[in-house]
């Protein structure tokens, strides 16, 4: 593609990648830290400047962001979510996990972040979690590159 602004002309070459991060998870509820491999496509992707979408197909697992610095921070959580949505009997869903649909609807299943000088761009004590709500189990996580 060929842009021109005010007599000026510049090839704009538009790169995007779409791949997929493999997180196998241990428990029925943990958040897993995955900043190290979703750089990892970025960095592949060979993009300079732009966005990354991470994006859980799960609707019992979630992205997030948080502190990466203090793993009391995860446990804290996690915790905080069972208390806060037990899984109960009571519930309609006849799988049973009911209570992990509803943390995954209370997390979010994408979240979106800037790409400058080829790195994601985070504050200084965060991290990108994947967050499992009811595992243990091999999940996908898809990165779209832009």
């Amino acid at each position: 593609m060929i842009v021109q602004a005010q007599n000026l002309q510049v090839d704009v070459v538009l790169r995007e990648i779409m791949d997929k991060v493999r997180v196998v998870t241990t428990s029925r509820n943990e958040l897993i830290d995955i900043t190290v491999q979703i750089q990892a496509v970025v960095s592949c992707s060979e993009v300079q400047s732009g966005i990354v979408v991470v994006y859980s197909p799960h609707t019992t697992g979630a992205i997030t962001v948080n502190e990466n610095a203090d793993p009391d921070v995860q446990r804290d959580m996690s915790s905080f979510m069972e208390e806060l949505v037990p899984c109960k009997s009571s519930f309609r869903h006849m799988e049973g996990n009911s209570d992990s649909h509803i943390k995954g609807s209370l997390f979010n299943f994408n979240q979106t972040f800037i790409i400058e000088n080829g790195q994601i761009q985070l504050g200084i004590w965060q991290g990108i979690y994947f967050a499992e709500f009811d595992g243990p189990r091999t999940r996908e996580v898809w990165v779209k590159v832009l």
